[in-house]
């Protein structure tokens, strides 16, 4: 019988790998072997993740919001549910980026080493007025942005702007558009999986040219823990102290009861990454368990599956400052600012499936000029960080389902 091993325990196994490749390296002389022959495969993983990157947040974002064609008959509902989502995505980054900023986990890595990246270290910034930056958002050629990873606030754009227009026109003259989008989404999701599979090699190939670069120095792992326990502090805050008093303030539910009816999705999401697969046991045990009414549930948690992703959004905050502080670069006020819009916005194609934030994240990385190789820096231990920020998303659809719900109907709940 033929033993299938999970993707993530093939990552760490590559990871320890890799690892244990470049510290034999360094100690034999043959850090010029791992340089020409093996780091070369982990920028190639690099760019098939910045190849899917934009395709997968296109159509994630206009397959999103033309999905809210029904946004007309709930129109009160679509745009408080959107806005609560928008909202606590804001309050989960604003968190990571406060927490990352004290903690500063990237210290723990000894700055003299150097560690070698193929891609610009800062944004080239030109002066001008102070609404330059619309310049920066709104595209002249779309094909040229679309060609640019770095141009991911325009692609952003232009994604909104055609998911709103398919919004306003008859839903005969969208539907074969729908189609078509969902096809290629599906296509999109379907080259992802096949390059996450790829993920280990990838993991192998990055940490072993990274001890190379670093000369062996494993400080790097002290810096990690540290970034690890940070993520979890922030998802822990946000899923057992936010949510569970805004639901109070705002539904009357008692936190105790509201964590023990939503359990069980909780374990769902942890035990499978995957807010996607998770969504039939959310609404099930948000109208049988939590008590709220189904036309609410069956508009918020699907909605909620796509656009709320509370625990990614504190993740990639956490990561994108952690991987700048490890490469030593400092971030400006603007840079900062741009990181909460984009991972704001971005958390919107973000697929709910297991692995799927690393894509986005690069597009992220790229805007505002940090290399993309410094995923590899996260990859490893990544997996029960998916586990837990998957199980943080999913609680946040209860919580907004049940802020939305008819005032008569969240009064049963209590």
């Amino acid at each position: 019988m033929k033993i299938k091993i999970p993707v993530y325990l093939q990552i760490l196994a590559g990871m320890c790998i890799g690892i244990i490749a470049g510290l034999i390296a360094i100690n034999i002389n043959g850090q010029q072997f791992i340089i020409d022959w093996v780091r070369p495969w982990g920028r190639v993983f690099i760019r098939l993740l910045q190849l899917v990157a934009v395709p997968l947040v296109f159509m994630s974002l206009v397959k999103g919001i033309i999905g809210l064609g029904d946004i007309s008959r709930f129109s009160k509902m679509g745009l408080k549910t959107i806005s609560l989502y928008v909202i606590t995505t804001v309050i989960a980054i604003l968190l990571g980026t406060t927490l990352v900023s004290v903690i500063k986990p990237g210290q723990f890595f000894d700055a003299s080493q150097t560690i070698v990246v193929e891609e610009p270290l800062s944004v080239t910034t030109q002066g001008g007025g102070p609404l330059d930056f619309l310049f920066e958002i709104i595209p002249n050629n779309i094909f040229a942005a679309l060609g640019d990873n770095s141009k991911m606030m325009q692609i952003i754009f232009f994604a909104l702007l055609f998911g709103v227009a398919a919004l306003t026109i008859g839903k005969k003259e969208v539907k074969p558009v729908l189609k078509l989008v969902n096809s290629l989404y599906a296509i999109i999701l379907k080259m992802v999986n096949f390059i996450i599979k790829a993920a280990p090699y990838g993991v192998f190939a990055l940490l072993a040219g990274l001890v190379v670069d670093t000369s062996g120095d494993l400080g790097m792992f002290s810096a990690l823990a540290v970034y690890g326990l940070t993520v979890m502090a922030g998802l822990m805050i946000i899923c057992f102290g936010f949510y569970p008093v805004i639901m109070k303030l705002f539904t009357g539910m008692p936190i105790k009861r509201f964590m023990r009816e939503a359990y069980p999705a909780q374990l769902v999401a942890f035990s499978t990454s995957s807010s996607a697969a998770t969504l039939p046991v959310t609404m099930d045990v948000a109208i049988n368990r939590l008590k709220l009414p189904e036309e609410t549930v069956s508009f918020v948690m699907p909605t909620g599956a796509t656009l709320n992703m509370d625990g990614t959004s504190i993740f990639q905050a956490i990561s994108i400052i952690f991987i700048t502080q490890v490469l030593g670069l400092d971030l400006t006020f603007g840079q900062l600012i741009t990181i909460i819009l984009m991972t704001t916005i971005s958390s919107i194609g973000a697929p709910g499936i297991p692995g799927g934030s690393y894509v986005v994240m690069t597009m992220v990385l790229t805007s505002v000029g940090i290399p993309a190789q410094g995923l590899a820096l996260i990859l490893g231990i990544d997996r029960p960080l998916d586990m837990m920020r998957t199980a943080v998303n999913v609680t946040g659809d209860f919580v907004v389902a049940a802020i939305v719900a008819p005032s008569k109907e969240t009064n049963k709940i209590g």
